[in-house]
């Protein structure tokens, strides 16, 4: 018996909606981690360019949305952190757990009143908490499946549903709390969140994940550890005696500091699919994937560019350029944040019984990809229409962002649960864990463009800017599904 076998006969196979009873587990996990980090940002945007006068800490716009897409990127990238972890010290399981807590105190730090000094350091532990916990409990619901069981892409759409039903909740909670009442309070709300996720996950995890995720994949060697360990102290301390160096003599700069990032987004999944591809753990197959894998990255890049910016550009948008007073009850802009994981759990059932109902018969994962940027094109396209009827000045309706939330989520519905499943069938088994946090460098690669593209919208028009990225999306959507056929042939039998 593989060990594969042995993870999955050990976790009980049906009791949560005809899935695995594991998937109770990293649903709820995950759904209070979501509310705890989507709180947060729902209203983290409003904190940092808000007058102090108005509880918020006076930031430049431009710069609160920079530092809000720098974050967002850094988020993601401490993925490699949590995977190499996962993969080669504690597991999945233990990590997810350790990520909570960081997560947790992160929050509890943006509670206390404190300048922008407590800005950056409750980022720091939410950067390196999110990167410990997401891609792992990513990775251990695809443990929970067999690699044959056609519950899985349901499973993983079921997954989404939960990170998005506590997405949904969050906005009106803690963005109600932090906009009418104190921003510092609503971060305390997002915490508590994150806690409660901790509680469930710690209740349930041995009598629902058996043996999954307790496993080192790839285990370091004890003549190893030393001189990794010793690497990563002196990589450590020279990225602090430099960026030390650099913002006391005011080298280090926002904006370079912004391109250094944007620069990491491109070089580090190159390095990833470079060192995963020449390793001799890798078997031929599995270079394929891997190969296959490349432009299904890329296009997931240019989804999250545009998606992403819905923290961003569009919350912006929704707070300086919407009508928020309609018919007499007064909107706040932190609710826009929920439209998002809103249409998510309306259509996701739909979706999961759509794939379960073709089951052969469904497209296939690169048709898929390039339809998610189709929708992702017209999302921006639409918004062409109330720049171009304003002239950019005059407050438009709230429909239009709602119209544009709608056409991302049907795009992100073809892409996301669809590559999370993917990414856990095309990885090479002795890099399990970091092929998931490579997943999650999509949103890392393309929020550290998103860095240096927020500058961009502030220097033309509100129609140039989203006619050009909805075009350029729905261009490489028209060149992936060109290339389908010989994408899923490269694949090697995965679909």
């Amino acid at each position: 018996m593989s060990t594969k076998d042995e993870i999955v006969k050990s976790v009980p196979q049906n009791g949560f909606v005809g899935h695995p009873k594991g998937l109770f587990t990293l649903f709820f996990t995950e759904f209070w981690e979501r509310f705890s980090y989507y709180g947060m940002r729902a209203i983290l945007i409003f904190f940092m360019y808000y007058e102090l006068n108005e509880g918020g800490l006076g930031l430049d716009r431009g710069t609160a949305n920079s530092i809000m897409a720098i974050y967002g990127s850094l988020v993601y990238m401490s993925g490699i952190i949590g995977g190499w972890i996962a993969d080669r010290l504690l597991g999945t399981r233990r990590t997810i757990f350790y990520g909570g807590v960081f997560i947790m105190i992160g929050h509890l730090l943006l509670a206390l009143p404190g300048g922008v000094g407590m800005l950056f350091a409750s980022m720091a532990f939410i950067v390196i908490g999110t990167g410990l916990l997401k891609p792992n409990v990513s990775s251990v619901v695809g443990d929970i499946y067999a690699e044959t069981d056609n519950r899985r892409d349901a499973g993983f759409s079921i997954f989404y549903m939960g990170i998005n039903m506590g997405a949904f909740i969050a906005p009106f909670i803690v963005g109600t709390i932090g906009q009418k009442y104190s921003f510092h309070l609503g971060f305390g709300m997002a915490g508590l969140g994150m806690l409660i996720g901790l509680i469930v996950y710690k209740l349930t995890e041995k009598k629902y994940l058996g043996v999954a995720g307790l496993q080192v994949n790839n285990p370091l060697k004890p003549e190893e550890r030393k001189k990794v360990f010793t690497r990563f102290g002196i990589a450590a301390l020279l990225i602090i005696i430099v960026g030390g160096i650099g913002i006391k003599t005011g080298v280090l700069t926002m904006d370079v500091f912004s391109l250094i990032i944007t620069a990491l987004g491109i070089i580090i999944p190159t390095v990833f699919f470079i060192v995963m591809y020449r390793s001799e753990k890798t078997t031929k197959d599995e270079k394929s994937r891997l190969l296959a894998y490349i432009p299904l990255f890329l296009s997931a890049v240019m989804f999250w560019a545009i998606q992403e910016q819905g923290a961003t550009i569009l919350a912006t948008y929704a707070d300086s350029r919407t009508q928020l007073n309609v018919g007499g009850f007064q909107l706040q802009s932190s609710w826009f944040q929920s439209l998002n994981p809103l249409f998510v759990i309306t259509l996701a059932p739909l979706f999961a019984t759509l794939w379960l109902k073709l089951g052969d018969k469904q497209p296939s994962t690169p048709r898929k990809f390039a339809f998610s940027l189709f929708f992702a094109g017209l999302s921006f396209l639409v918004m062409m229409i109330p720049a171009y009827l304003s002239g950019g000045e005059t407050l438009v309706s709230p429909w239009w962002l709602v119209l544009s939330f709608f056409l991302v989520v049907i795009g992100e519905l073809l892409l996301s649960p669809v590559g999370l499943s993917a990414t856990t069938k095309l990885a090479p088994k002795a890099f399990a864990a970091q092929t998931m946090s490579l997943w999650f460098l999509t949103s890392a690669a393309a929020q550290a463009i998103n860095a240096q593209l927020v500058k961009v919208y502030e220097a033309v028009s509100e129609f140039t800017y989203f006619g050009f990225l909805g075009f350029l999306s729905i261009v490489l959507g028209i060149i992936i599904l060109i290339l389908s056929p010989i994408i899923s042939k490269a694949m090697r039998g995965i679909n």
